[in-house]
């Protein structure tokens, strides 16, 4: 049994070596760099240069001649820095020093030819003095391509007219090179007093490094720094320090995001930099590395935080050079960039950069760890504070023998006690929900030294098991469990098959988190509708858990449903064999077993029946009820499938979604329940007629018996009775205006479908369905679902439902003005194929994406038509293009069902031939995808110019 190594007692440390100008006045590097010093800047060389220049030119030339020599010399060392990172992308280090080394050279040269060359003082007064001073990242040593760099300059008293003409004159040589330079002059009773009064200037200053000038000036300022400021506000200073983090991850986003902020994100580089802005201040400490010896963090938890800063480090430097500036979000058509810049290839089932997105996450996920041990230790030593009135009414809550309670947080009294019963490793957590308590990170450090201790002897510990299925179902909070479980390794070790998902980035647009952090919130939403928190937004989900179900069962599916991504299988099949194994293993019963072995393989079934299918056709109904086969099966998987599309991202879920299945939902209960019969279309026909009837009491019954008479069988189940409404009345005042060219408009918001539904009726004549399409496009709507009936007497009614780009109805007051534009699009006054050329594009960020085109010909899932449904990479204009392309081989499309994924579109048609027949022919079926994918890529070449 390990425990955790003991920190060594604090003890002196040597300050880490600050660079200081040679004996010359030449800048020296603060540690071994990316390349020679002279091909980064070769300050002998240059100021020789500028001596001999000096000789022949007159002051007022010299400073534009002095910037073009520098702005050679820039250029050159940049080139040479860059060529020897592409050579070795991790070198980050060594990186940060180059290019502190490039800009010393450029800052120190620039003071040079303002102070001795301009304004040269033969006999400087002693008010007459400036020091140089790097504040900030520069300070700190720590530059990336595209960092700013901050300058202080410092003078004894206030500033005289020489020091303004030489700070003015070293600004506009610094300014001319393209630098971007913050500044500041100040006089040492400045700084301290300003340094007081804002924490962000205290914590630049905390980081001032000497460049060059009156070098006594400097020492005095360090001198006063440390007496008479960085000594005060000790735990004032670390709560700003804090605050300013805690604002930052709610404006950046509180998980680990998918397209992350190198440096301000959750796990990013300011919260490294912050934990040593707090340790440099509390500590004086000059390197990460003298936290060691103070008994802050062990040696090993040492090593992870630099190859974390290492690791982010090159990122960033990757981002700046790959785009020529200070960019920090890694967005995703740069996260294939820099993936390929630091050496990631294409493996069996995954791509080089979800494997390099893996490596950002584990390496995030880490820093928060360290920061949560660092800010621990901080409270143990007082220096941290808790809130005045929690240390005053807290309570200590009740806990089991073997814990205590350190600073409100459960800590283990003996280790070696704790790790004589291994199943504590699990216990610890069951003790924390239990108690509501955060657990101690020494107890953590404790667990995360001893994972070898969970070997396949205690997976299969009776106890183990019983702790760990009450960690899931007993306590009500098993999402705050399951995420420090896995932040500290112990769920990979007690279910090894969840290591390869955890920090697993899937590279799309559609997922938000990775597939880790997605399982964890598909568990939360399941406890928030346990713990009623959803009933107005769920109803149908609340009711079915208040009447009861399989709860064990439903949340180890849950927890396996994504267990087999980023292998080359189909991972729904993989996870249903993992979950053949992991499911016994934990204690469940066979029947049990089957159940979430069943629900893992289809997690994706009712999705798909409902996004990608019409639900309206009672195939559709029939064949997923005989998939479920029973009701049980069928409320499990609509939880399941409710909380994994929830848990996709904060936006992924809407109304459309949830008005999908619920109808499919209801539709297959009554079936499973009541017999097939319940979706006859006769019997739902008859149902539909009634209700218009019951909608238009004013109206005859002659009138009644015109309307219901002239639609076939398919118009009355597909819609809703208020859609029945709007096309009676429409083709009503159509037929009584007896204008045959006119178009009929009629928009509704639908607010409880999400979607704005367009109703249109017009005569019938061949590629209305893909005109409509085209003006739909044209003016920016996402079309969801479309319907397209034709009347016994020579009408289209056809309905299409459309959202805005962000998913949602249009604002109603923008529906006059849309209504507009597709009236003059569908008249033909506007010209769909010119007009959609400088809007169907795809955005930049979005280029990155690789979805490869799959079309298939479906004749068994609806009764009446062929479904072809077109899986491909999404675009405004695809809808348009791919309607054109059928209705010019003379296909009928009976209705489009579009199911959109981020980047990725699942396009289903049913249709049916000129002659009203299904696409049995395989002749005829590849004729028409041959045509499909020309569409498709004509499209795309398009959309990419």
């Amino acid at each position: 049994m390990t425990q955790p190594q003991a920190a060594s007692p604090a003890q002196a440390s040597e300050p880490a070596r600050t660079a200081q100008p040679s004996a010359n006045g030449h800048p020296e590097p603060l540690g071994p760099l990316i390349c020679g010093p002279a091909d980064i800047f070769d300050a002998v060389s240059i100021r020789a240069q500028i001596k001999a220049l000096a000789e022949d030119t007159a002051p007022a030339a010299l400073r534009s001649e002095t910037v073009k020599i520098l702005k050679a010399a820039n250029k050159a060392g940049r080139t040479a820095i860059a060529k020897a990172f592409a050579e070795q992308p991790f070198a980050a280090r060594e990186l940060t020093r180059s290019y502190t080394f490039l800009t010393d050279g450029l800052v120190t040269t620039a003071l040079f030819v303002a102070s001795e060359m301009l304004h040269p003082l033969a006999n400087p007064t002693q008010g007459e003095r400036i020091a140089v001073m790097a504040v900030g990242g520069y300070g700190r040593g720590e530059m990336a391509p595209a960092s700013d760099v901050d300058l202080l300059f410092l003078t004894p008293y206030k500033i005289t007219a020489w020091a303004e003409s030489v700070i003015e004159s070293m600004l506009y040589i610094l300014w001319d090179l393209r630098l971007k330079v913050g500044h500041a002059s100040r006089t040492i009773k400045d700084c301290v007093r300003l340094g007081g009064e804002d924490y962000t200037i205290r914590t630049a200053m905390l980081e001032h490094r000497f460049l060059a000038g009156h070098a006594p000036l400097a020492k005095e300022l360090d001198k006063r720094l440390k007496k008479e400021l960085f000594s005060q506000d000790a735990e004032e200073f670390v709560d700003a320090k804090l605050a300013e983090r805690d604002a930052r991850h709610l404006k950046q986003g509180q998980r680990y995001m998918v397209e992350p902020n190198v440096k301000e994100g959750k796990g990013g580089l300011r919260d490294l930099q912050s934990l040593f802005w707090i340790a440099k201040y509390l500590y004086q400490v000059q390197d990460a590395e003298e936290l060691v010896p103070l008994g802050l963090f062990r040696p090993e938890e040492m090593e992870l935080f630099a190859k974390a800063a290492t690791f982010l480090w090159a990122v960033r430097a990757h981002l700046h050079l790959a785009t020529g500036r200070a960019t920090e979000q890694l967005t995703f058509d740069l996260q294939v960039e820099v993936a390929s810049r630091m050496g990631y290839e294409d493996r069996a089932g995954r791509r080089g950069v979800e494997v390099f997105m893996q490596e950002y996450f584990r390496h995030a996920t880490r820093v928060g760890d360290l920061t949560r041990i660092f800010l621990t230790k901080l409270e143990a030593s007082q220096q941290k504070g808790a809130p005045l009135l929690e240390r005053i009414f807290r309570r200590r809550p009740r806990i089991k023998p073997g814990y205590k309670v350190v600073h409100n947080r459960l800590d283990v009294i003996d280790p070696k006690e704790f790790l004589e019963d291994r199943v504590n490793l699990l216990r610890i957590f069951e003790e924390a929900l239990r108690t509501g308590m955060l657990i101690h990170p020494d107890a953590m450090r404790l667990v995360t030294a001893n994972l070898h201790l969970i070997d396949e002897d205690m997976r299969n510990d009776k106890e183990a098991r019983r702790i760990f299925l009450d960690l899931l179902l007993k306590h009500g909070n098993s999402e705050r469990a399951l995420r420090r479980m896995n932040e500290l390794g112990v769920l990979s070790a007690f279910l090894p098959e969840f290591e390869p998902i955890v920090a697993m980035m899937q590279f799309n647009m559609y997922h938000s988190y990775t597939v880790d952090e997605h399982t964890i919130q598909v568990i939360a939403n399941f406890a928030a509708i346990e713990r009623g928190e959803l009933e107005d937004e769920l109803p149908l989900s609340s009711e079915i858990l208040r009447k009861g179900l399989n709860r064990k069962v439903l949340m180890v599916a849950m927890l396996l449903h994504d267990i087999g991504k980023g292998r080359e299988q189909d991972h729904s099949i993989l996870g249903a064999q993992i979950a053949r194994k992991v499911a016994p293993r934990l204690g469940l019963k066979p029947s049990e077993c089957e159940t979430v072995e069943w629900l893992v393989r289809y997690h994706l079934l009712m999705s798909d029946m409902a996004q990608k299918r019409d639900i309206a056709d009672p195939r559709t109904v029939r064949d997923f009820a005989k998939a479920v086969q029973t009701v049980k099966r069928l409320d499990l998987l609509l939880l399941l499938t409710v909380c994994d599309i929830r848990g996709v991202g904060p936006d992924t879920w809407n109304n459309w979604k949830a008005a999908l299945l619920r109808a499919l939902y209801g539709q297959t209960r009554a079936a499973l329940e009541g017999g097939m019969e319940a979706l006859n279309r006769e019997h739902r026909g008859a149902s539909a007629k009634k209700a218009l009837r019951d909608a238009l009491p004013d109206w005859s019954k002659a009138d009644l018996k015109t309307e219901t008479a002239r639609h076939y069988p398919p118009y009355w189940h597909g819609l809703h009775v208020t859609a029945h409404v709007d096309f009676a009345e429409m083709l009503s005042d159509y037929t009584s205006k007896g204008d045959r060219g006119e178009v009929m408009i009629r928009l509704y918001p639908d607010v409880e479908r999400d979607a704005t539904r367009a109703c249109f009726v017009m005569e019938d004549h061949p590629g209305i369905f893909a005109r409509i399409a085209g003006a739909l496009a044209l003016v920016g709507a996402n079309v969801v679902d479309a319907r397209s009936y034709t009347t016994k007497d020579g009408y289209v009614t056809d309905a299409f439902w459309i959202q805005d780009s962000e998913g949602h109805p249009f604002d109603p007051i923008r529906l006059h003005r849309l209504k507009q534009m597709i009236e003059k699009t569908l008249k033909g006054e506007v010209i769909t194929r010119d007009a959609l050329k400088s809007r169907d594009k795809i955005k930049k960020r979005e280029k990155a994406f690789k979805v490869p085109t799959h079309i298939t010909f479906d004749n068994e899932g609806s009764e009446i038509y062929t479904i072809i449904e077109v899986d491909t990479r999404d675009r405004p204009g695809l809808l348009y293009d791919l309607a054109r392309t059928l209705a010019s081989a003379n296909v009928y499309i009976a209705n489009a069902v579009i199911a959109t994924y981020g980047e990725q579109v699942v396009d289903a048609f049913y249709v049916k031939d000129m002659f009203g027949l299904k696409y049995y022919s395989e002749s005829k079926q590849r004729t028409l995808e041959k045509k499909l994918r020309e569409a498709i890529a004509e499209g795309a070449k398009r959309a990419d110019t």
